[in-house]
């Protein structure tokens, strides 16, 4: 099936490039598409992951979901960084840079299915060495339950930065969910992949509008709904083709899915 699969993945992963958070300078790369700036007390669980370079660059963004635990996608951290010394955390941060207290990793954990971002299972886990305060600016973000799943058109948000060569600050944008089937049809157009090969995976999720989206700095960042009373992580931001283009809508690594491989490191009770 691999075999099969081979030329669409390398078509694929060849436009996702365009949009996957490899380790690039920092001009090359921009945020939220259609965004406004988010105030600084609002979502609290948002984290700017660092890369040691001649400073610590951000390349990708995360989601606290335990006062020691961070959760991220598999290929900002993989397979290429391998040591935790190469990495930090930086929590409630408005703009990038002005006020760093970067917090040390202890342990990195991809997940073991994980090979390219369209082969799915791009999720991972950072262990930070030390538990967070937790107080109104800085608390963890729930997890939703496995029954949890966030039909069509329901309003999500994701966040992260702008243009961070300048220090942009935190963004905000509204997003549709679009089904999976959908989104895979949108997909195919103009794709000779074929009809019967699926490129929106059951472990994946969609979200996202022309002019409003994900881009390059975004990606490893929370997708997140309010229901009824809750905030709760719907998603992990994982690639696309393009920033916020027709029929390319964001695709995210459905949390969910991977409910219980989380939980045999993190506990569900913070």
């Amino acid at each position: 099936l691999f075999q099969m699969l081979k030329p669409l993945l390398l078509v694929l992963s060849l436009l996702a490039s365009l949009l996957r958070a490899a380790p690039r300078p920092a001009e090359q790369r921009v945020g939220i598409v259609g965004g406004q700036e988010a105030s600084r007390s609002k979502w609290p669980w948002q984290v700017s992951l660092r890369l040691k370079s001649s400073y610590w660059i951000h390349i990708c963004g995360g989601s606290l979901i335990h006062p020691q635990w961070v959760l991220t996608a598999a290929h900002c951290v993989g397979p290429d960084i391998q040591s935790p010394e190469l990495l930090r955390v930086q929590l409630r941060e408005q703009h990038l840079y002005y006020e760093d207290q970067l917090l040390p990793v202890n342990r990195i954990i991809v997940h073991p299915n994980y090979y390219l971002v369209q082969t799915g299972a791009d999720i991972a886990l950072l262990e930070l060495k030390d538990a967070v305060n937790v107080s109104t600016h800085v608390h963890p973000i729930s997890l939703p339950s496995a029954a949890e799943t966030f039909p069509s058109g329901t309003s999500c948000w994701v966040t992260g930065w702008g243009d961070i060569n300048n220090g942009f600050p935190r963004l905000e944008v509204k997003v549709p969910i679009v089904e999976n089937s959908l989104c895979d049809q949108k997909y195919h157009t103009g794709l000779y992949t074929g009809d019967n090969i699926r490129i929106v995976l059951d472990d994946m999720l969609c979200a996202g509008s022309p002019g409003s989206g994900i881009c390059q700095g975004d990606l490893g960042g929370p997708l997140v709904c309010q229901v009824k009373d809750a905030w709760l992580q719907a998603g992990v931001a994982s690639w696309g083709l393009g920033c916020a283009q027709p029929n390319h809508p964001g695709i995210f690594t459905r949390v969910t899915y991977y409910l219980g491989w989380i939980h045999h490191y993190v506990p569900e009770n913070s």
